[in-house]
Parts: structure tokens; C-alpha cells; sequence
């Protein structure tokens, strides 16, 4: 993965261009256009985010920044994995420009970065042991049963969700990624893995059953993340996201990576940053 990563150097670099003439410094929308990609945070966790063999970045979110961004005039991206709890402080110390990792939208990352319009809305769901012994179907469920252990990724959405159930810490389970959230089931470290049903879906294993979409968790959504800075960045990839979203090629984006593009009609930036944590 450390391939993927742009050195500290060049990330200096670009903070000291100027325009020609001018000594003012360049916006990240020029800088982007004279270099010819981006610097996009993701995650690696299909189908949001992939790396390939070959270090290449696809996935559902990466794929539709990459095609917007060629509209502005930006060809190409270039994938640096990160923690989610790591994505906005990395991208306000511009080690990154852009986010494009399903980072879904909460009213507190809404307050620290700018999100384009939604791209990708999605539900969430538990992986339990087969069988789901303990009848987990809710966070409801979970917080009636103190005993009851939760897996989750630090400072990802669901993480968030449990924060603002005021579950004890007792019963949160913190995993690096999907597969060891799968393993701390199956070893009997925890009950449930609280994950996107896509996600968890991508990593089912033998032994291993996921819930129905959970009822007590707000529909969830995700777009690029720009600095609160580049608002003429952000402004100029919704121009062109909000015609692209109505598209063939967007819609077989998300068809390729098992997303709706109906289930994104309709629904807002206001209305997916009102999600509290």
C-alpha cells in the first residue's frame, strides 16, 4: 500500500505554487489541472473503495470522482489508503485533496469539510454468527444487552452511530478492517460487525450471516470531500456531478459496485449531513 502514497516532498511542493506573475498561491483546482491527477483518500473496503493488484484505485466512490474529475480537466487519480479517522485531518494538512472513500456525510465531518452532492446512498446491517443467536436486528438491540459486543472501524460511521446511542465503550469492539471485524466474530470477540450491507456482504464467509438493513440507523450517503478552502473546487465538481448523475455511465458505476443510482434520487447533501454524530 505505501506505493500508493504521494512522498511528503512533492506534498510540499505543491503548497508553494504560485500563478505566473502573480505570487498569489495556486488553488487546488489549478494545481490538480498543471499536475494531471489528484491525490484521493480511500479506505480499500469493497465495494466503496479498491485497490487493485497492480495498485491502481477503483471502487464505486473512486470510480465516480475519477470520471468527474476528467470532466474539469483532471485525468487521472492517484490512491493514498488511510484510517476513515484519519481522512478529514489529512485532508485539511493537504496530504490528500480530495476524499473519496464513502466517508459517509454526519453533521460533524459536515462541519469540518465541504461534501459534494450525494453519490452513493447505502444501508447498514450487522454480521452475526449463523443463526444470529442473540437476535440482533437493531442498535436498540444491542444497548438492551450490556453483554452484547460490537464491532466497528475507529471514526467510521457506524462508530459514530454508537457514540450517539451513548453505548458504553464496554461493548464496542475496535477492528482495523473488514476481515478482522469478520474475525472477531468468528473467534467470539464480538457479537455483531456493524458495517455498510454492501461491505459486509463482500466479506461473508462460511459461519457468518448478515442482517437485514437496520431500522434504527438513518438512511446513509456519501459524496467527494473537498477543504472547506476549495470552495471553487467543490462548486466546479458539482456542476458537473449533478448532470453526470443522470447518466447511463453513473448509473452502471454504481450497478457495477452493487449501488442504486435510484436509491440516490431525491436525497441531499442537507439531508445526509443532518445525520447526527
Amino acid at each position: 500500500m505505501a506505493a500508493l502514497a504521494v512522498p511528503m516532498g512533492g506534498i510540499l511542493a505543491d503548497c508553494s505554487l504560485t500563478q505566473p506573475g502573480t505570487g498569489q498561491a495556486k488553488s487546488t483546482l489549478d494545481q490538480m489541472k498543471q499536475q494531471g491527477y489528484a491525490r484521493i483518500a480511500i479506505a480499500n473496503e469493497p465495494p466503496y473503495t479498491k485497490v487493485n493488484s497492480d495498485g491502481t484505485v477503483t471502487g464505486a466512490e473512486p470510480d465516480v470522482v475519477a470520471a468527474v474529475l476528467k470532466m474539469i480537466g483532471i485525468p487521472s487519480v492517484q490512491g493514498v489508503v488511510t484510517p476513515y479517522e484519519s481522512m478529514i485531518p489529512g485532508l485539511n494538512a493537504n496530504r490528500w485533496d480530495i476524499i473519496a472513500a464513502g466517508l459517509f456525510m454526519k453533521q460533524s465531518r459536515c462541519s469540518q469539510i465541504e461534501y459534494s452532492e450525494p453519490e452513493i446512498v447505502s444501508t447498514e446491517s450487522f454480521a452475526v454468527p449463523a443463526g444470529n443467536p442473540k437476535k440482533l436486528l437493531t442498535v436498540a438491540d444491542i444497548k438492551a444487552n450490556p453483554g452484547v459486543k460490537v464491532a466497528v472501524l475507529p471514526g467510521g460511521f457506524e462508530d459514530g452511530v454508537l457514540k450517539s446511542q451513548n453505548l458504553s465503550p464496554s461493548q464496542v469492539v475496535n477492528v482495523p478492517d473488514g476481515r478482522s471485524g469478520i474475525e472477531a466474530i468468528t473467534a467470539s470477540r464480538a457479537d455483531a460487525f456493524f458495517l455498510p450491507t454492501l461491505s459486509l456482504n463482500s466479506l461473508k464467509t462460511d459461519g457468518i450471516e448478515i442482517t437485514s438493513a437496520i431500522k434504527d440507523v438513518p438512511p446513509t450517503g456519501s459524496g467527494a470531500g473537498f477543504r472547506k478552502s476549495d470552495a471553487a473546487l467543490a462548486q466546479a465538481y458539482d456542476a458537473k456531478l449533478q448532470p453526470f448523475k443522470e447518466t447511463p455511465e453513473y448509473a452502471q458505476i454504481l450497478a457495477k459496485w452493487g449501488f442504486s443510482a435510484d436509491a440516490v434520487k431525491g436525497v441531499t447533501r442537507q439531508q445526509l449531513c443532518s445525520n447526527s454524530g
